[in-house]
Parts: structure tokens; sequence; C-alpha cells
């Protein structure tokens, strides 16, 4: 299933710049970054179970917040992109490694 996850960390407070990078590395363990604070994750949901409780066991509920935005398993044919910085989609896009 595609989730779409966001957050804003106080980078202000203590620990908040430690905060903001370990969350952005464990979410591009399971996704890609589309923009500055905003990843997409192709998961199942024991794997969004996983990312969830990390990215919970990281965050300051005081200070940070974090939405995760479930577009299922079609949750590609719902996602328009227009404008610059596009985003390669592994799915159809070709990988030369």
């Amino acid at each position: 299933m595609l989730v779409l996850i966001t957050y804003d960390v106080s980078v202000t407070s203590d620990g908040g710049q430690r905060r903001l990078r370990k969350i952005a590395k464990t979410c591009l363990d399971y996704g890609m970054r589309v923009q500055n604070s905003v990843f997409e994750c192709e998961v199942t949901p024991a794997q969004f179970v996983v990312l969830k409780n990390e990215l919970l066991a990281i965050f300051d509920p005081n200070e940070d917040s974090i939405r995760f935005y479930m577009l299922g398993k079609k949750g590609r044919q719902r996602v328009e992109h227009v404008g610059a910085k596009h985003v390669a989609d592994p799915f159809k896009d070709t990988l030369i490694l």
C-alpha cells in the first residue's frame, strides 16, 4: 500500500535537528522523498506498523507532528505530479544500477 508521510519537527527545541535527521533517515529506509518533509512509502501493512512505531519512538509529541495518509494499494494511480523536481517512480521508470 502507498502511504504518504509528512512531518514537522521543531528544530529550535533541544535535539530538534537530531530528530529531524533521524525521522528523514527512517522514512528513506521505507520510501522516497518527494518534498522536503514529505515521503511516499510503498509498504505492506506489517511494514507500516514497524515504520510508524519507529517514527513515533523518535519524535517529540510536545514539539513535533507526523501525519500518515494511507492511499491504499492503488495509491500510485491517485498521485498526479505537475511541475519541477520529478521524482523517479521505481515501479514505472527504468533504473540503471
